[in-house]
């Protein structure tokens, strides 16, 4: 036999050793790989396990400290009760029974309010009851004597002086004769208490107005708040509160307030005399004109333009020169003037609007009239209270486009009244000339001189007021 064979049977059983020395290898390497894996997933459990341990046991120490936040949570429940006793105004019974009436009036009020939350808050239990009326003691008292529930105006202290004196947190708060003063203090504390943890709902008693009407506006686009507030209606709301009455509960205590107004004060309105003066702020010039002691005549053409909406001072008639169209202010004699009827334009809020397009005043010319210095009584009025020593200018000839910008100048001048203003020949500002229907600030922010009320007001007229 040739080696031959031999050798190729050889070759076989070596490339078969070589075979299974492979297969050999690749199974310790298999084997290794998976030990090491093994001991990562084990170590990963253990991790896991640990993992898992620690957020029960923190779980657990989460879920007591909740339990004792809630406790404190519901300590000392209570509700509060913010009355504007210009809108609320109790029986005529409780008034004039003086410092009794006073007693009983907290007492049913009290009641009252307990006796509504069992109905409609369940789940608030035994809480303490906080009421606060606040008004014009003063005001109110010469209101009620000129209603003839009693002689003197001094006997509201009376029944204020029971009311106080029944339970510690009840209270009627005198705030004096200041403009807005009862709607501020609400406002304040309206805020502080929204969002106490202890205080499970908020009685809300006010008239129907546009401040309290946009406030109310503001809270209910967070929904979760508007549940937490319920609206005390007395006499009925009217349009001005019409809008968001529906997105608050609505609490009716006839047995304890007036459902029909008193009748209004004959005497002048207060806050209009007592208003701090600001150095942006001016007074209506009709009414600086009141305060002379012989107010001089003055003679107006009334001249409403879809850009203006004010009246511009000349005379009635207007005299043009042939050659010119410059417009002179002529004074008249009393018997000459022909008085049109006097109005004020107002927004479905009651907010005084003065039609004017601004915008559309060139910047240039604006500039360039703010330079002169002109006198706005003299020019857009008639005439100047203190002619003999103003140091603006009187003698320059304008054009009614310039008497037009000269309104539109005066009108950056806020008017003391902002708003609510009712002088229909007021030539000052009543809403910021910059800010937008809708948005609360303008350019400027807070170096505006108007007020922050007085931006985004809306400018669609719905009433005109006639004075």
């Amino acid at each position: 036999m040739s080696p031959s064979p031999y050798l190729e049977r050889y070759r076989q059983l070596s490339a078969l050793d070589q075979q299974k020395n492979q297969l050999i290898e690749d199974l310790l390497e298999r084997v290794n790989e998976l030990e090491t894996s093994f001991a990562q997933e084990k170590l990963d459990h253990e991790r896991e396990t640990r993992f898992n341990r620690d957020i029960q046991v923190h779980e657990m120490e989460l879920m007591q400290q909740i339990a004792q936040i809630k406790t404190i949570m519901d300590r000392e429940p209570f509700v509060v009760v913010l009355l504007d006793g210009e809108g609320l105004i109790f029986k005529d019974e409780f008034l004039q029974a003086g410092e009794n009436g006073g007693r009983d009036a907290a007492d049913q009020l009290y009641g009252a309010i307990y006796t509504y939350l069992k109905s409609n808050l369940p789940n608030v239990n035994t809480p303490k009851i906080m009421m606060k009326v606040y008004l014009n003691a003063k005001g109110f008292g010469e209101q009620c004597a000129r209603n003839g529930l009693f002689a003197d105006p001094a006997a509201i202290h009376d029944f204020i002086r029971g009311f106080n004196d029944t339970m510690l947190c009840s209270e009627i708060v005198d705030v004096g004769s200041g403009k807005n003063s009862a709607y501020n203090k609400i406002q304040e504390l309206f805020q502080v208490f929204l969002y106490n943890c202890h205080c499970h709902q908020i009685f809300v008693g006010c008239p129907s107005n546009t401040n309290y009407a946009l406030f109310f506006e503001d809270v209910s686009r967070d929904h979760d708040l508007t549940g937490r507030v319920s609206l005390v209606e007395g006499v009925a709301f009217e349009k001005e509160l019409e809008e968001v009455k529906g997105l608050y509960r609505i609490a009716t205590f006839p047995t304890i307030f007036r459902s029909a107004k008193m009748a209004p004060a004959s005497a002048a309105t207060p806050w209009k005399t007592t208003l701090p003066a600001r150095s942006v702020l001016t007074p209506s010039p009709s009414r600086q004109f009141s305060n002379l002691v012989n107010p001089p005549t003055l003679s107006r053409t009334s001249t409403n333009t879809s850009t203006s909406g004010v009246a511009l001072s000349a005379s009635t008639p207007t005299q043009h020169d042939s050659t010119s169209d410059f417009q002179k202010v002529v004074r008249l004699k009393p018997s000459t003037l022909a008085i049109p009827p006097k109005t004020v334009e107002r927004n479905k809020y009651g907010q005084r609007v003065d039609r004017f397009d601004f915008k559309s005043i060139p910047r240039e010319d604006l500039n360039r009239l703010k330079k002169l210095k002109l006198c706005n009584y003299h020019f857009l009025l008639g005439e100047c209270p203190n002619e003999d020593y103003c140091y603006h200018d009187h003698d320059r000839k304008l054009t009614k486009q310039e008497l037009h910008i000269l309104t539109a100048i005066a009108r950056m001048t806020p008017c003391r009244f902002g708003l609510e203003c009712d002088d229909p020949e007021c030539i000052y500002g009543h809403r910021c000339p910059q800010s937008e229907p809708g948005k609360k600030t303008c350019f400027r922010g807070d170096n505006c001189r108007f007020e922050p009320i007085a931006h985004g007001i809306d400018t669609n007229i719905v009433k005109v007021t006639k004075i």
